[in-house]
């Protein structure tokens, strides 16, 4: 793939070679789990100095679009179970570890972006979507009721179907089906209360307290992919995120 550095921008060197490199992994020039070329391969290709190219692929390791393994190369960071419960997945027991949550698909259909929606999901409101409900259970108790909203244009074919015979995550059904790779998600929480449909797929009285999480799912480029808002059942379960430890 021919790749030209623009040479002229004030930015450092190794801030273009990382926009090349990240405009090549949101192509899927390399599919998720795979190695990139060697250090000196990459810094052939762009014209630069091992020591540059190092600079830039650091800062993709640190947004975690690639991984480091030591004595074997930077590859892909692929999505599975470890990497959802290390960096999408907060609730935690009150006196407990985390627990890999059982998901239960309740509803999937098709529909229009409304204004707040398509805003933030970048597209334009009306634009045809895919509404997804999921309830989440931790041990045998329900204790998230999921309900995700993604532009159709990104999952073209995606299907209740498909989406309930993945074998993995549902960011691993993203990456390895659509090429899209979940960076990073920004999450705003408040508190809330159970109507009747959420008090009765929870298990809780109407009016109960729930916790409200309305998350955005960014990819390459800060572009967003999913919305997603979870109502949880904090009678023994607690928002915990410890990623930078």
């Amino acid at each position: 793939m021919n790749q030209v550095l623009d040479r002229g921008i004030a930015a450092p060197l190794y801030k273009e070679v990382k926009r090349l490199l990240t405009h090549s992994l949101a192509q899927g020039e390399w599919g998720a789990g795979e190695a990139l070329p060697s250090e000196t391969q990459l810094a052939k290709r762009f014209g630069v100095s091992i020591g540059t190219l190092r600079k830039a692929i650091d800062e993709l390791v640190a947004e975690g679009a690639v991984v480091r393994r030591q004595g074997r190369g930077t590859f892909i960071a692929s999505h599975g179970a470890t990497r959802l419960m290390f960096h999408f997945f907060h609730i935690v027991p009150h006196d407990g570890e985390k627990q890999y949550p059982r998901t239960a698909t309740l509803a999937f259909r098709r529909g229009r972006a409304a204004a707040m929606e398509a805003a933030k999901l970048g597209i334009a409101a009306g634009d045809a979507v895919l509404r997804i409900r999921n309830l989440l259970s931790l041990g045998s108790k329900p204790v998230i009721l999921d309900e995700l909203v993604l532009p159709q244009r990104l999952f073209p074919d995606l299907s209740e179907k498909i989406l309930t015979a993945r074998d993995n995550t549902i960011y691993h059904l993203y990456q390895t089906r659509y090429g899209i790779n979940v960076l990073r998600t920004s999450e705003r929480l408040r508190a809330t209360v159970a109507d009747v449909e959420a008090a009765q797929l929870l298990g809780v009285r109407k009016g109960a307290p729930l916790l409200e999480i309305n998350r955005v799912a960014y990819t390459y480029h800060d572009a967003p992919v999913e919305l997603r808002r979870s109502l949880v059942d904090t009678t023994e379960h607690e928002y915990f995120s410890d990623i930078g430890k």
